[in-house]
C-alpha cells in the first residue's frame, strides 16, 4: 500500500515541478557513471563482455542505492519512507518534462519560426533536424511523445508498482544505458549490446500495456480500427517495443508515422506505421500530448485499482487465518473435556 501512496505523491510532484535543473537528479548521476565506464571500458578486445559488466554495474548500483535509502527511510517512520520513496519515483518519471518539450516545438511552429522549432526538436530526438519541414517536425515530435509515454512515464510507474522506487530506478538505469550505449554503429555495436537487449526485455510488457491503454481510453468509436492498426503495424518498427505506442498514437490521430530519417548524415528508412487519413500538421502535437496525459492518468488509475484489489484480497485471507487458529484452539479445548 505504501508504494501506491508513493506513486500518487510522485505523480503530484511531477505535475507541480517537473524536472527543474536546480534539483539534484539520480538520472544525471547514472549518466555520469555510464559515461565514465564508456571511456574506460569501450576499447580493445572483449567489448561485449565489458559492456555486459558495465550494464550490470550501473543497474546494480542504481537498484542497491535506492533500496538502501528506501529501507533506511521506512525504518525511521512510515511517513518519511513514503516521502523519500515518492521523491525517488518522481525522479524516474517525466510527464511534465515531455509535455514542455513538445510545447517548445509547437509554439515556434505556431509562430512560424521554423529555425527555433528545428532547434528545439533537436533537443529531444537523435535525427538530423536542420532541413526538416513542418510535417516532418510534427512527425518527429509525435513519435517522441508516443515512445516516451511508455519509456519515460508508464514503464517506470509499472516497475514502481511492482517493486517500489528501487525497481523504478533500476528501470531508469537500464533505459539510460540504452539511450547512451545502445547504438548500432562501430563504436557501440558490441559494447552497447547488453544495454540494448536489457532495455528490450524490461520494456516488453509496459510498451504493450501502454499502447492498449491509449486505445482503450481514447479510441472511442474507432477503437476496433485502432486495435487493427496497432496489431498490424507495431511489429514494423525496428525496435521490438517502440512500435507499440507509436502505432497506437498513429491510429488515434489518423496519421502515418515512420518514413525517412537522417542520423548524422546517414539515411535510415523506417516502415510506415498507421494510415494517412489526414496530413500531419502542428495540431497533432497538441493532440499527442493530450493523449499522453490521459493515458498516464488512466494507467496510474489501473495500477491503483490493481493495488487495492491485491490489498483487499490479502486482507480477506487474514480473517480466515484468525478463524482457523481460533477453531483449532477451540477444538483442542473441546477434546480436553
Amino acid at each position: 500500500m505504501s508504494h501506491l501512496f508513493a506513486i500518487a505523491l510522485a505523480l503530484l510532484l511531477d505535475a507541480l515541478i517537473g524536472d527543474p535543473r536546480w534539483l539534484p537528479h539520480p538520472v544525471r548521476v547514472i549518466g555520469s557513471l555510464i559515461a565514465f565506464l564508456d571511456r574506460r571500458l569501450n576499447q580493445g578486445k572483449h567489448r561485449r563482455a565489458k559492456g555486459i559488466a558495465a550494464a550490470v554495474a550501473v543497474t546494480g548500483i542504481a537498484y542497491s542505492l535506492a533500496f538502501f535509502v528506501v529501507s533506511i527511510s521506512y525504518s525511521l517512520s512510515l511517513l518519511f519512507g513514503v516521502l523519500v520513496e515518492a521523491v525517488l519515483i518522481f525522479t524516474a518519471i517525466a510527464t511534465k518534462s515531455l509535455q514542455e518539450a513538445a510545447w517548445n516545438v509547437l509554439i515556434p511552429l505556431e509562430q512560424g519560426d521554423m529555425e527555433k522549432a528545428r532547434r528545439e526538436l533537436s533537443m529531444i530526438v537523435g535525427r538530423d533536424t536542420e532541413n526538416l519541414g513542418e510535417p516532418e517536425i510534427v512527425r518527429a515530435c509525435v513519435e517522441t511523445v508516443a515512445e516516451n509515454t511508455s519509456d519515460g512515464i508508464t514503464a517506470p510507474l509499472f516497475y514502481a508498482f511492482i517493486g517500489g522506487a528501487p525497481l523504478a530506478l533500476f528501470y531508469r538505469a537500464v533505459n539510460t544505458c540504452d539511450s547512451m550505449l545502445g547504438y548500432k554503429n562501430d563504436t557501440y555495436r558490441e559494447f552497447g549490446w547488453a544495454s540494448a537487449r536489457l532495455d528490450d526485455v524490461v520494456n516488453y510488457v509496459p510498451a504493450r500495456l501502454t499502447a492498449m491503454v491509449m486505445i482503450l481510453v481514447y479510441g472511442g468509436r474507432q477503437m476496433r480500427h485502432c486495435f487493427h492498426v496497432l496489431f498490424r503495424d507495431a511489429s514494423k518498427h525496428p525496435s521490438p517495443n517502440s512500435g507499440w505506442p507509436e502505432a497506437a498514437m498513429a491510429a488515434l490521430l489518423g496519421v502515418q508515422l515512420g518514413g525517412t530519417n537522417t542520423y548524422k548524415g546517414v539515411v535510415s528508412r523506417r516502415p510506415a506505421i498507421g494510415d494517412p487519413l489526414v496530413p500531419l500538421n502542428k495540431e497533432h502535437i497538441r493532440q499527442a500530448v493530450r493523449i499522453m496525459i490521459v493515458t498516464v492518468l488512466s494507467f496510474a488509475l489501473l495500477l491503483f485499482i490493481g493495488g487495492m484489489i491485491i490489498e483487499l484480497a490479502s486482507a480477506w485471507g487474514k480473517p480466515s487465518a484468525i478463524v482457523s487458529a481460533a477453531w483449532a484452539s477451540a477444538s483442542g479445548d473441546i477434546r480436553r473435556f
